[in-house]
């Protein structure tokens, strides 16, 4: 079973936070760690932005991204979220087994 760490930001902690209790309690996300204060630098249409964020770190698992991702482009604020899976190569096998756990589709 393959497991994500999945990315993403926010403009404020209070649109964080309730994205992340959103994909905890639809079992798509096992645990969202929110990290209050990232400075981002990117160029968005031709102008190079300066902005503070919060930082999401999502784990989860492959059957759940597809429905995650559908659920944060559905209730993230930006145009363009940023979401990226990265998988993880190893970890502890109780910690992942609880990612298991917390993100079986009781639906």
């Amino acid at each position: 079973m393959q497991h994500y760490l999945v990315l993403t930001t926010c403009p404020d902690l209070a649109g964080a936070r309730r994205l992340a209790d959103l994909l905890v309690r639809e079992r798509l996300a096992a645990c969202v760690n929110i990290v209050p204060v990232v400075h981002s630098v990117y160029e968005w249409q031709g102008v190079v932005q300066q902005e503070t964020e919060c930082q999401l770190l999502i784990k989860t698992r492959s059957e759940r991204y597809a429905a995650l991702e559908e659920t944060l482009r559905r209730n993230h604020p930006y145009e363009l979220p940023e979401i990226i899976a990265v998988p993880l190569t190893a970890g502890l096998p109780a910690y992942l087994h609880w990612i298991n756990q917390q993100t079986e589709n009781t639906a």
